[in-house]
């Protein structure tokens, strides 16, 4: 499906591979991302974990050095859902730029920048530590760690908090090509368990989000009755580790058991369909499940 062609192989069921490889067979995996930008975050679905979800409602947001001021709107919405709001270093320059400087305060309740702040410029750092009558002064952290990006020590700190919660970068995709692969290095680092039991983790960009589909079955809510839609059409899934075998339903060209791999097949500018609600991804390796944002 490379560029949007429609390419269909068929084979085994969805659960094994044309190799013959189990799939993990519990119930498919919720999505719910609509709910990041929408504020809601509804319970989880029986067969996701098999009981009550142990992680708090809400997210963990962390700003990356990226400008942020031509996705405004999505990034206003997102962070007013988060519970806590962290700058990676100079991603605390970013939100500066987009507000402070101009006389906004809409990101002034920053509650931590995290960093080796090679970074962090002074006027961003006066600006966020100062205490006001409306708002308490954010705390700086400096870490030195040379073996740990700036995305890593926000993410730790983060998962140092006890209870595990959901985590939304953004910013994190655009700019030097290193820094994008590492983002999303990122993602594979941090979702070790195969139902996602540390938090799941989330990129916007300006343009999509991102996240990762661990092996097995999931459902991904990209439409809601009633309401105004937050996704564009245009998806990917990309085998970015290793190769994998994938069965989609919901999208223009869905695919039963289809090989996907880097220097082989890979699909990308697939589209959701008008009427799908719900898209379906079965995939018998990790994959990047990537949707394009509508600019609200």
């Amino acid at each position: 499906m490379d560029g949007g062609t429609h390419t269909e192989t068929t084979g085994a069921v969805a659960g094994q591979s044309a190799a013959g490889t189990n799939v993990a067979a519990v119930g498919p995996i919720q999505w719910h991302p609509i709910a990041l930008i929408r504020g809601s975050r509804p319970p989880t679905p029986e067969g996701d974990h098999g009981g009550d979800d142990v992680r708090r409602p809400g997210f963990a947001l962390i700003v990356l050095n990226q400008p942020i001021t031509h996705y405004l709107g999505i990034i206003r919405r997102v962070w007013k859902n988060a519970f806590t709001r962290i700058a990676a270093d100079g991603g605390a320059n970013c939100l500066y730029d987009a507000a402070g400087v101009h006389g906004d305060d809409c990101f002034d309740n920053l509650d931590v920048i995290i960093g080796d702040l090679d970074s962090l410029e002074d006027e961003a750092r006066s600006y966020f530590e100062a205490s006001t009558a409306s708002k308490d002064g954010t705390e700086v952290i400096h870490d030195p760690d040379q073996y740990s990006t700036d995305f890593g020590k926000a993410v730790n700190f983060v998962r140092q908090q006890g209870t595990p919660v959901d985590i939304v970068a953004v910013g994190g995709l655009g700019g030097r090509v290193d820094h994008g692969l590492s983002q999303l290095h990122h993602l594979y680092l941090f979702q070790i368990h195969p139902r996602y039991d540390e938090g799941r983790m989330y990129l916007f960009s300006g343009e999509s989000l991102t996240f990762l589909l661990k092996t097995g079955h999931h459902h991904i809510q990209v439409r809601e009755d009633g309401q105004e839609d937050v996704f564009a059409k245009w998806v990917g899934i990309l085998p970015i580790k290793e190769p994998s075998y994938i069965t989609t339903k919901g999208l223009e060209w869905d695919v039963t058991d289809w090989e996907t791999e880097f220097g082989g097949m890979v699909s990308t500018s697939n589209h959701v369909l008008p009427e799908t609600k719900v898209v379906e991804v079965h995939t018998t390796k990790d994959v990047l499940f990537t949707i394009a944002l509508r600019q609200i």
